[in-house]
């Protein structure tokens, strides 16, 4: 139940990442006085746009394609498109080549992807359609921490279809193309194919691709968090960067304080104002595999054989789904594959105001193992030559982000972990810390709003609203009035 608003109580949040600023605007929109604290020198977190290779080239440091973004129910009602936000979709969600048959596509439409994979399109059209047709239902209660949904015959089917590993869900299908598409999605889960719920990530971003795409902000990734800091000063609300917090101490005392960190920060700031057996189990959490990334700036589009990933903003490279479930299981289990699944992005054909005239940017990545603190460029450029031939003719400058670098990035990637912890079956609703409410902790005015809360991982906002939710606070009807 929402408590009557206490105006005299600030509230500080740490960390200014999505989610943080998310819980920002929320607490802002409640009448809150609300102060950011933000360690490095600019807001954003994973949605950082920054010129890396000289004026003109901007890339996405880290996060750069957000279906869980548009689909967001709160950022709906936040109305970040009045604060500049502008989505811009490619032609194609997604593609995924292949060695020796035409690449796999998952398009906007769901018949038009059914024909396209043939002999399996009956198949993907049983299993998407009916999900695609009530996506925004199943979006509510599917990004939900849990609880009773608002759909629930709704989240039943989808239950039964979706939650099982990557490796159990494509056996139905008989073309290698199928299969390959649908391994390339659950790739984003950061877990083996034979891992639940590997298959249910999967599936939750193929039917975003139909029913919300996977568009990208105008000017950068940075474009979504410039959005809610514009809200949250509009508000009334105050953003302070190059202001890191290494205590409890150093806020006012009867700050309610929410955490947009990993739970290892909130255990080491919050000290012996929380219990040593809660701060134990926040230390016990369990990050998931890194990732190495490597930033090109391009005299012309990656040149890809088949025509068909041109067309798409996001390119899954990693050839059949047995190759891909090999490299995902190697990271997991701390080993290196020479052919890893590669995920590829690539914005300027769609928003040339990324880059100099007729000249390009884009990104490709890999997962490694956790900690792992070498350099994959050559095996992520071997990758994509394997499918664009003639890749590092294009290349004019590049430049590699391996474990370290992101961690020094940013506090809350240990391990080189960008997504916020394993989304194991057991760690991705009762994350950070087994509770009824996992985002409030043992002390009554701190709570952790961090990718490492329900629903994990993804640019949405959602682990910050729920956290005020969890606060007490009713962001809905103060953002109805």
């Amino acid at each position: 139940m929402a408590r009557a608003l206490d105006k005299s109580r600030p509230a500080i949040v740490i960390g200014s990442g999505p989610n943080g600023l998310t819980a920002a605007a929320c607490l802002a929109a409640c009448g809150v006085p609300v102060n950011v604290y933000e360690a490095q020198p600019t807001v954003g977190g994973g949605c950082r746009t920054t010129a890396l290779h000289g004026p003109g080239f901007l890339h996405d440091v880290c996060s750069s394609v957000h279906p869980m973004g548009v689909a967001s129910p709160i950022w709906r009602k936040l109305k970040l498109v009045d604060h500049g936000l502008d989505w811009v979709h490619p032609d194609v969600p997604c593609a995924h080549p292949l060695d020796d048959q035409p690449a796999a596509a998952l398009f906007r439409d769901v018949d038009e992807t059914a024909a396209h994979l043939g002999e399996d399109g009956p198949r993907y059209r049983r299993r998407m359609a009916p999900f695609v047709e009530r996506f925004i239902d199943l979006a509510h209660d599917g990004l939900a921490p849990l609880g009773l949904p608002r759909s629930p015959l709704l989240m039943a089917r989808f239950g039964l279809l979706g939650f099982r590993s990557a490796s159990s869900f494509v056996r139905g299908f008989r073309t290698e193309r199928a299969r390959a598409l649908f391994g390339g999605l659950a790739g984003h889960s950061v877990l083996p194919f034979d891992m639940l719920p590997s298959a249910a990530i999967g599936l939750m971003l193929g039917l975003a691709g139909h029913a919300v795409g996977w568009p990208f902000p105008r000017g950068g990734a940075q474009a979504i968090v410039d959005a809610l800091a514009d809200l949250v000063r509009a508000r009334g609300g105050v953003i302070e960067t190059s202001r890191p917090i290494s205590s409890l101490r150093e806020l006012p005392d009867d700050a309610q304080v929410f955490f947009d960190t990993a739970p290892q920060a909130l255990a080491e700031i919050a000290g012996e104002a929380l219990p040593a057996g809660y701060r134990a189990r926040l230390m016990r959490y369990r990050m998931g595999p890194g990732t190495c990334k490597v930033d090109l700036s391009l005299s012309a589009p990656i040149p890809w054989r088949d025509p068909l990933c041109t067309k798409a903003g996001t390119v899954h490279v990693g050839g059949t789904f047995a190759e891909m479930a090999r490299g995902e299981r190697a990271a997991w289990e701390g080993r290196l594959d020479d052919a890893p699944y590669v995920l590829v992005t690539q914005t300027t054909p769609w928003d040339p105001s990324r880059a100099p005239a007729g000249q390009h940017t884009a990104w490709a990545y890999c997962h490694v193992p956790h900690g792992y603190d070498g350099d994959r460029t050559e095996v992520i450029l071997r990758q994509l030559e394997r499918f664009a031939p003639g890749v590092r003719d294009v290349i004019v400058e590049r430049s590699t982000m391996t474990v370290p670098d992101f961690e020094r990035y940013n506090a809350n990637y240990i391990g080189g972990d960008v997504v916020g912890g394993a989304a194991t079956a057991g760690q991705l609703f009762t994350r950070p810390v087994a509770r009824v409410s996992p985002y409030r902790t043992p002390h009554p005015r701190v709570f952790i709003c961090s990718a490492s809360t329900p629903p994990g991982g993804g640019v949405h906002g959602l682990c910050g609203y729920f956290a005020v939710k969890a606060a007490g606070y009713d962001p809905d009807a103060a953002l109805s009035v």
